[in-house]
């Protein structure tokens, strides 16, 4: 394994994910320079297995895709599908400012909606910003001039009025008509590097 992959699995605290294994969360360079702020490394053997085990399952008839070809629907998620790097093409890889510490993800819990879930951020100097995500919690924007070491608490389930005061969502309910999904933090696109196991 390259040293900077290495370097990131022995530094960095893992998302575990019941079928992709452990999920890496850094920042990528790759060979010409480009920097990706936002990269996921995780195991090349976990995602055959899953591809492999997949394609049995369908072609078994215990799948669950149906449709006139399951066979090239599971295809086309494993082949073209996601936001992928090539592991050769990565010179460096180091911590990303945009992942979140999983103490802090573990304050962020349930669905607020459907599919949503949305919270605020309070601010060592007390200054507050909403935040909104459909469960893709892996990296998120930050306010300018903040880290996520700034973070005094989290307000889970609640977001903030027009007039900048805290609210609380009801969890399951619809939510309040001042409640707008378009100025909050959401989470950061990311890319993928399936590395081998070390």
């Amino acid at each position: 394994m390259k040293p900077h992959f290495q370097r990131i699995i022995d530094t960095v605290e893992p998302l575990e994910d019941s079928i992709y294994g452990a999920k890496y969360r850094c920042a990528l360079t790759l060979k010409d320079g480009t920097e990706l702020p936002c990269a996921i490394l995780q195991s090349k053997s976990k995602l055959v297995d899953l591809a492999k085990r997949r394609i049995k399952e369908e072609q078994s008839g215990k799948g669950c895709i149906g449709g006139a070809d399951p066979y090239g629907q599971i295809v086309s998620v494993f082949v073209t599908g996601g936001n992928r790097i090539n592991d050769y093409d990565v010179v460096d890889a180091a911590p990303s400012r945009f992942a979140p510490p999983l103490a802090l993800l573990k304050q962020i819990h349930g669905e607020t909606t459907m599919a949503w879930t949305g919270w605020v951020f309070e601010m060592n100097d007390g200054r507050m910003f909403p935040y909104g995500s459909s469960f893709s919690m892996e990296f998120f924007q930050l306010p300018d001039g903040y880290s996520f070491s700034d973070i005094a608490k989290v307000h889970n389930h609640s977001f903030l009025s027009a007039a900048g005061e805290l609210r609380t969502l009801e969890q399951g309910g619809m939510p309040p008509d001042d409640y707008d999904r378009d100025n909050l933090f959401h989470e950061r696109v990311y890319f993928t590097c399936a590395i081998e196991d070390s």
